[in-house]
């Protein structure tokens, strides 16, 4: 997969979660939750679950050769530790947890994810690598390398880029390809609801009117998000993405004096969909 993309000058980022979203690891080693005489099953369904790793060095080291093989796979600058939806339930439940915090000098459950985070973070680069997460590991105070991701609308990125920090904007609000396309569900994949138009993602501007001048830079640019639970088929997947994601390509690809959203759509009928149609992409129609 690496030497594919690569070939077609795409950088495969791989993506470890933690702390949380570890409902799964937990389950088949018990010693990495919080509460290990408690037998965990992995789950059946998606969504954010409250069995999240503890804090011990055990487990960090666990989490850190796990790093260290992804490391040898992918040869990508960036590496993705996840560090969204975390609940602190168990944080907060467990005398090992606070008693952790304690010896730490941190005062709060948002401190631990990000003395978490900030390990990870040195981790990554003392082996010449950068760690980038959900917009989530800003919570706590942000580790000194890390980039952000900010999905939660663009807040997250803002003051990111602000305090010096690179950040990929990937907001709810734009750039979630798996949102339905028009206000009438029935006529479109089942999914997980939302409304995204094709006009709206066109107006999408990557770089928001709160972030300074002067930090712009820090801007590296925008994803556009396609999960995967109730993507099925490969052309379901088609439907969703397309034409979105063209939108998207010339939203991030050009300046915002030139965006021109009724060119976009007669480039889009005369020059783009024509080779979908011969690719046999089944985007969903105009």
């Amino acid at each position: 997969v690496v030497a594919y993309a690569a070939a077609r000058h795409i950088t495969v980022v791989p993506e470890i979660e933690m702390p949380g979203h570890a409902q799964a690891a937990v389950a088949a080693y018990p010693e990495l939750g919080n509460h290990p005489d408690v037998p965990v099953e992995v789950s059946r369904t998606w969504g954010v679950h409250e069995d999240v790793y503890n804090a011990e060095e055990s487990t960090l080291r666990f989490l850190q050769n796990v790093l260290d093989e992804v490391l040898d796979l992918f040869p990508s600058e960036f590496i993705h530790i996840g560090g969204d939806e975390c609940p602190k339930k168990q944080w907060r439940e467990s005398a090992a947890a606070q008693a952790r915090m304690r010896a730490l000098g941190l005062k709060d459950e948002e401190e631990l994810q990000s003395y978490f985070v900030r390990r990870m973070d040195a981790f990554l680069f003392a082996r010449g690598r950068r760690l980038i997460g959900w917009d989530e590991i800003l919570e706590g105070g942000l580790a000194p390398r890390a980039a952000v991701m900010s999905w939660r609308g663009e807040e997250g990125g803002i003051t990111a880029a602000n305090a010096g920090h690179d950040v990929v904007m990937a907001p709810t609000t734009y750039t979630y390809l798996d949102y339905n396309q028009t206000t009438d569900p029935s006529s479109e994949p089942l999914s997980i609801g939302g409304y995204i138009p094709l006009e709206k993602v066109y107006s999408f501007d990557p770089i928001p009117a709160g972030v300074e001048p002067e930090k712009a830079h820090h801007i590296l640019g925008a994803q556009g998000q396609m999960w995967a639970e109730y993507i099925a088929t490969q052309d379901t997947l088609d439907t969703m993405a397309f034409p979105r994601l063209c939108a998207l390509a010339e939203v991030v690809w050009t300046s915002k004096e030139r965006k021109d959203y009724a060119g976009f759509l007669t480039r889009l009928k005369e020059g783009h969909l024509p080779r979908l149609d011969a690719l046999g992409v089944k985007y969903f129609p105009l």
